[in-house]
């Protein structure tokens, strides 16, 4: 009993947005049953909501440490691009699976390597993580629209199609990458020794960094992880859409830090879980999806994800202020 009790106050802010997610999965069945529930719209948020649940995870994972990585979408949108490269080659006519198997490399790598750039200006540099991803969010842009010179790349061969558009055994192949994605992403921050350190970094770097761990090194390789995970994206939209452009996806931004803000990771670092992560990726998607389907104008959508957000900020702040006095009052009573 006592046991389930600790769990359950453990994973209370877990428990809560599982009933959140349920509410809105009745609401919008009851607005609209033949449209929501149908096999095309499942099947529709099951192929989209990987891509943005990649992201939002990097985004966690950079919001963590009490910074933040605004270039994510561009990095993603980077990474797809020069595989598109490989993949609108006419040597990929010729070679589809090795040329899947190089662009699955080059996107991975490219992220990876606009990942070191941002860890290294923000660790060792220390410029503030806002300012760093503002700049090379401009950068990738600058890049991107240079190699496409604004248009789009198209032309891919249909094994790598797959990929963003393929089911095995009827389950989606972004949800199984997404799957492995968000359990690599459960042991690798919550789980590990270097996730601890992640983890402590965000609380306070400077005691962190007394206490012997290499808390420059650890925010390096956090940024690479979060570009790693919007490479991820990145490189399933292009499958998707069967074309790269630079600005597939430009609006997970928003949404990603709405995402992890909603699953209860603390926008001043030290706190949050993958689970609420995941979960709150779920709920944007669901409401975004379900207003679609009702009409609502795209851009009232944009504004509805905008207010959840800044309710959700606004309701935890208020939290933390009514706890710091009740502990306040308590100190003073005894």
């Amino acid at each position: 009993m006592k046991s389930w009790k600790a769990w359950k106050a453990k994973h209370s802010n877990e428990l809560t947005l599982l009933l959140i997610l349920l509410g809105v999965f009745v609401l919008m069945s009851v607005l609209s049953p033949s449209k929501f529930l149908s096999p095309g719209n499942i099947q529709t948020m099951a192929f989209q909501m990987p891509e943005f649940g990649l992201m939002a995870l990097g985004m966690m994972a950079a919001i963590l440490t009490g910074g933040i990585n605004l270039s994510i979408t561009s990095v993603g949108a980077l990474s797809g691009i020069v595989s598109a490269f490989v993949l609108s080659s006419p040597w990929a006519k010729t070679n589809p699976v090795l040329a899947t198997l190089l662009a699955v490399v080059v996107c991975v790598a490219i992220a990876a390597l606009t990942g070191l750039l941002n860890g290294f200006v923000i660790a060792y540099v220390g410029v503030a993580a806002m300012l760093t991803t503002l700049g090379t969010m401009t950068l990738f842009d600058g890049i991107s629209l240079n190699l496409t010179k604004g248009g789009s790349i198209a032309g891919f061969p249909s094994l790598f199609i797959q990929i963003g558009n393929g089911s095995v055994g009827g389950i989606p192949i972004p949800i199984l990458i997404y799957t492995v994605a968000v359990v690599a992403a459960y042991y690798i921050l919550e789980r590990s020794a270097w996730g601890i350190q992640v983890y402590m970094t965000g609380c306070n770097r400077i005691a962190t960094s007394f206490s012997g761990i290499n808390t420059k090194r650890t925010l390096l390789l956090v940024y690479v992880f979060s570009s790693v995970m919007a490479g991820l994206g990145g490189l399933i939209i292009i499958s998707r859409y069967n074309s790269a452009k630079v600005d597939y996806g430009s609006s997970y931004m928003m949404n990603s830090v709405a995402a992890v803000v909603l699953g209860g990771t603390s926008i001043n670092g030290g706190h949050g879980t993958v689970a609420g992560t995941v979960i709150a990726v779920a709920i944007i998607q669901m409401v975004s999806s379900g207003l679609n389907i009702l009409g609502v104008n795209r851009y009232i959508v944009d504004i509805v994800i905008g207010v959840i957000l800044i309710a959700v900020l606004a309701i935890r702040s208020l939290a933390g202020i009514y706890d710091r006095a009740k502990l306040l009052r308590k100190h003073t009573a005894s």
